[in-house]
């Protein structure tokens, strides 16, 4: 009897086409060429997202992009970033290893859904005052949408703390008189994501009082809220528990903010306030003043568009005040709305920073009328506006405990400040606390040791406090503080340092 034969493959077969194209993600990173930062090389097969993603890891492992040429021609995708750490240096080799594990890990393991979800559904799952909650593998994530006002985050701390909740995680923005959160939660007793149902309900209706409570005030006040037509309400749940496949999950934090920010059209707020200055000099510079000695401000446009006819791309140029994360918020903002980025040059000059994008719709249609360059236009210009802070920069390390965060804001808006921007995270045993406040008028304030002291007393919890007088400014320029707590040096830590930021970004694209 005749033996029977197995169909034979060539064990070389499947690494030929990686052998004929080429690995679908190479990375190179040059640290010997350039005196003054490192070159980081991605030559990868195209796709939608890609780039974001690309910048989304540097940005994630907070390093500064100087310069970076993209090109995208047949299916290929090159790209080029010239980076620095937070203190302006070059890398380390510690540092090179993790980038490069970083970023080979995030093209391996980032599920379809980050790289592919539409911006549209995104933005329509959270209109207005709207909130929407979803139940992950390990807490319960709540999307908050409203018309900002003077203590409003502290009122939602407040809020979660009286229904039992332990916030885990938070991220607010406040711009254009608008305020976008996003809070994970757990139950305070059996510290396990909330799912039931009934609970849920309980907790989007008590929210919704707070976020409502917003318009009543702002109507009241025409110096708080320039809007002619204020937000609407609305409230929306996606998905109860178990992994509901609510937005937060498959979407960067910081993306998610800014989704939030378009979905109650921040952009569309006013270009003058009632002085009749336009935005924080952090942003624009100080071109523009209309003498000397005086306030008000005019500026021209930091996004400008036009068309290039031969080559069939719209042209985007960004001219604006440098600082961290520029190039992700101006990314992200065209990715959303989905533009495809062709070719793009990012130039860091001294303070400023010079972008210039060549871009198409993803149906390979280009910007033609003077109506959807304005929209665009103002939505980059938006994105570009919400991370700025001019104000005081308070960090507030403590041992974490329920209700904490609901403390540390109440102590603020007692003594008249209140958060225009925060970051609560949870490390281990720790809450690290990171707020910029203004006086109650909207106007910048001073926080002196007096005051530190005060927070110190009423917290009762041993709390280590940094006070910075900070705006998004230039890389590099940061200040000191010395009721700042004892840091460990830069080089003894780089391993920890770099481990937690990689577990975060891996968490960014699992959830």
């Amino acid at each position: 009897m005749q033996e029977v034969c197995s169909p034979y493959f060539d064990p070389d077969f499947d690494s030929l086409p990686e052998r004929i194209y080429g690995p679908a993600c190479r990375v190179c990173i040059d640290n010997e060429s350039l005196d003054d930062c490192t070159v980081v090389k991605v030559d990868s097969v195209n796709q939608q997202g890609l780039l974001l993603e690309m910048v989304q890891v540097l940005t994630d492992l907070d390093l500064i992009i100087t310069k970076s040429y993209i090109s995208c021609d047949g299916g290929w995708f090159m790209d080029v970033f010239h980076v620095k750490d937070e203190d302006g240096n070059k890398l380390t080799d510690h540092q090179i290893d993790f980038i490069q594990q970083a970023i080979e890990s995030s093209r391996r393991d980032s599920p379809p859904s980050v790289k592919s979800r539409p911006y549209s559904d995104a933005a329509s799952s959270a209109s207005d005052d709207d909130y929407s909650i979803s139940g992950g593998h390990e807490h319960t994530a709540i999307e908050m949408t409203g018309t900002d006002r003077p203590g409003l985050f502290s009122e939602i701390s407040a809020a979660l703390a009286d229904l039992h909740c332990n916030i885990v995680e938070a991220h607010a923005w406040s711009h254009n008189a608008c305020l976008a959160c996003v809070a994970y939660i757990s139950d305070q007793f059996s510290d396990s994501p909330i799912d039931n149902p009934d609970r849920l309900a309980i907790i989007e209706t008590h929210l919704t009082t707070v976020l409502r409570a917003s318009k009543a005030n702002g109507a009241d006040s025409g110096k708080q809220c320039y809007y002619s037509t204020l937000p609407q309400e609305a409230v929306k749940t996606t998905g109860g528990g178990g992994g509901g496949g609510g937005a937060t999950e498959v979407t960067n934090v910081e993306r998610r903010l800014h989704q939030l920010m378009v979905s109650v059209g921040d952009f569309d707020g006013p270009r003058f306030g009632p002085d009749g200055a336009n935005g924080p000099e952090g942003v624009y510079g100080p071109e523009g003043r209309t003498g000397p000695g005086k306030s008000s401000r005019r500026r021209s446009r930091m996004v400008t568009i036009e068309r290039c006819d031969e080559k069939g791309y719209s042209i985007v140029t960004v001219r604006c005040r440098d600082r961290p994360r520029l190039m992700f918020d101006t990314v992200c903002t065209l990715t959303d709305l989905h533009f495809m980025i062709f070719h793009a040059s990012i130039v860091s000059h001294g303070e400023f920073a010079f972008q210039e994008y060549f871009i198409r719709h993803v149906d390979g249609q280009v910007l033609n009328t003077d109506c959807e360059k304005e929209r665009v236009m103002k939505c980059l210009e938006a994105a570009i506006e919400r991370r700025v802070c001019e104000g005081v920069r308070l960090e507030l390390r403590a041992n974490n405990r329920v209700g904490l965060l609901s403390d540390i804001t109440r102590v603020l808006r007692e003594n008249g400040l209140t958060v225009v921007r925060a970051d609560v995270e949870t490390r281990g045993d720790k809450s690290v606390n990171a707020f910029y406040v203004k006086n109650v008028a909207g106007n910048e304030t001073n926080v002196d040791g007096k005051f530190v002291e005060l927070i110190k007393k009423e917290l009762t919890d041993p709390v280590y406090v940094k006070v910075d007088k900070e705006t998004m400014s230039a890389p590099g320029a940061k200040q000191n503080n010395s009721d700042s707590p004892p840091q460990k040096s830069f080089g003894s830590s780089i391993a920890d340092v770099f481990k937690r930021k990689i577990e975060r970004l891996s968490q960014n694209f699992v959830r």
